[in-house]
């Protein structure tokens, strides 16, 4: 199992469901952008957030 990754902008944690999506604690899918950069599938948000800490991607 992933570790959560911390959202910044709204202080909930996304729980990864694959390679580049994950879905956070209020229920919304995140689409990974970046290390530390996600969009919000519902509202096309970008979101900074904690990010991965592994070399090989997986958070």
């Amino acid at each position: 199992m992933h570790n959560p990754i911390f959202d910044y902008e709204d202080g909930d944690f996304i729980y990864q469901t694959s390679d580049n999506m994950g879905i956070d604690s209020d229920g919304d899918l995140h689409m990974r952008m970046s290390d530390n950069m996600s969009m919000d599938m519902d509202t096309g948000e970008l979101h900074c957030n904690s990010g991965c800490e592994n070399d090989d991607n997986a958070c």
